[in-house]
């Protein structure tokens, strides 16, 4: 018998496979077929951070780039320029600090290749249906063979298998009179500098879009559709709409990769578990595509379950703890769905700051104050910060908290506070003594501002980069994870 059955190979479920294969939990993870197409384009920066934690950040970022910045034309004449993003340096504390334009298809290959990497594959075939009962889920693949698992994960997408079957209520609103139709292209007679747009300025309406795709020789199309119209997903129909919006014959289309038309979802699961079943991604949460959150906040889920299965079938946690992925997700989740409806409603109403992102997009502030895991000082994204070893050699850490462990953070004389909390939690943890007598040197007091402390203390970090608690060795003596998640 398998542990965990993984329904979905998108960036949801190569995340939980990846997230399980590094904790030696045996799993299996099943898909059809691969994506194609550009899709979910933008990774933000606390994904990039899971993606430095589960070792791609380097290939991700050297096959993506940087939004381009946007420039708008009425037929040739350019109209207006600016930037979705504003843009920031590096930072101690946010290493990551603006977001990546990959396409989703080679953004899932990195993925598939690490997982390839770590030993494990995706299996290609679908999910057809499944039972549970107390002790585990058994599963019917569309070839006809069955798996049994302890536990079963829907990242099958918006049209979830796994969510129709528990009959799970996916609440809200599908717009059928809001349609967009987005593809890959090549084109000539365009610089890859700018995201090229044409349509009204002075209302922020888009008519069509052509927006070049980092890494790669296409551009992702997108044009708003007439409610009633149903166009042929042909190369012909995008040349021909791309004219007619733009006013322009000098661009020519080629070489349509991907063609698709996309009708605006709105909705939410009410609950992330059933039993011995989960769900994840855009099983349980399916966004406007304004702001690019859906991916992210999908990876991210994945990344929250990952170590709390590990910590129950590898480490001997309470099963408990697996409640806690629905006590922090849903309410994450639903804000997060806020946020892209609201930026898609400024946009569909030509709001001057329609095209404009801020912090919230970023995804580094979510965080869990009121999770049974929380403990005095914790919630917040544990941020990175420089310290330095003996012989003044950097150390970030990021770098420490890299792989499947807790991580103590021991400031000063603190030698006991940092044993007592690494005998509270399951599975390994890595314990980090820092000041004069330990290993690294915190010299200008950066990484113990970034946590809060004004002197002396112990934080302890979970596996998915969030503080579980901070402070002194009194406040923190009582901290136990899985007592707290009962």
């Amino acid at each position: 018998m398998t542990e965990v059955l993984i329904a979905g190979a998108g960036p949801t479920g190569l995340t939980l496979a990846i997230d399980l294969a590094r904790r030696g939990v045996p799993h299996r993870i099943i898909d059809r077929a691969a994506v194609t197409g550009s899709r979910g384009k933008g990774l933000q920066p606390r994904t990039l951070e899971v993606f430095d934690d589960l070792g791609v950040i380097g290939t991700i970022r050297a096959v993506g780039g940087p939004y381009p910045p946007m420039r708008a034309y009425s037929g040739t004449d350019v109209v207006w320029e600016g930037r979705m993003h504003d843009e920031k340096p590096p930072s101690a504390s946010v290493p990551y600090p603006g977001a990546v334009m990959i396409p989703q298809w080679r953004t899932e290959r990195i993925l598939r290749d690490r997982l390839d990497e770590l030993g494990g594959r995706v299996e290609p075939v679908g999910l057809a249906s499944f039972e549970q009962d107390d002790e585990g889920v058994t599963a019917v693949l569309d070839d006809g063979s069955r798996v049994r698992a302890a536990y079963l994960v829907g990242a099958d997408g918006g049209r979830s298998t796994v969510r129709k079957t528990l009959g799970v209520a996916f609440l809200g609103d599908t717009h059928e009179d809001e349609r967009m139709l987005i593809g890959d292209v090549r084109a000539t007679g365009l610089d890859r500098d700018h995201w090229h747009i044409w349509g009204d300025m002075a209302n922020h309406k888009i008519r069509v879009a052509l927006c070049p795709l980092a890494g790669t020789d296409e551009f992702q199309f997108t044009a708003p559709l007439a409610p009633g119209d149903e166009p042929e997903l042909t190369l012909a129909t995008y040349q021909k709409m791309f004219d007619e919006c733009s006013g322009r014959d000098d661009v020519r289309l080629t070489d349509l990769s991907w063609a698709s038309v996309y009708r605006l979802n709105i909705r939410m699961v009410e609950r992330f578990r059933a039993g011995r079943v989960f769900l994840a991604g855009d099983a349980a949460h399916v966004h406007s595509p304004t702001g690019g959150q859906g991916l992210n906040t999908g990876v991210q889920d994945a990344y929250n379950l990952g170590w709390k299965l590990g910590a129950v079938l590898r480490d001997g946690a309470d099963p408990s703890l697996l409640d806690t992925y629905e006590e922090e997700r849903l309410p994450v989740a639903a804000g997060v769905l806020g946020i892209s409806t609201a930026l898609y409603r400024k946009a569909a109403e030509g709001q001057a700051d329609a095209f404009k992102r801020g912090e919230e997009t970023a995804q580094l502030l979510l965080a869990y104050p009121d999770s049974p895991l929380t403990g005095p000082g914790g919630g917040n994204r544990a941020p990175d910060a420089v310290l330095r070893d003996r012989d003044g050699v950097p150390v970030r850490l990021f770098d420490l908290f890299r792989g499947p462990h807790f991580t103590v953070l021991v400031f000063g004389d603190h030698a006991s506070g940092g044993s007592g909390l690494a005998a509270s939690v399951p599975g390994a943890v890595k314990v980090v003594a820092i000041g004069e007598g330990g290993d690294l040197l915190d010299p200008d007091g950066e990484a113990r501002t970034a946590y809060g402390l004004d002197g002396p203390g112990v934080v302890l970090v979970r596996p998915d980069g969030y503080v579980a608690c901070a402070g002194d060795e009194s406040a923190l003596r009582s901290y136990r994870l899985a007592a707290r998640s009962q």
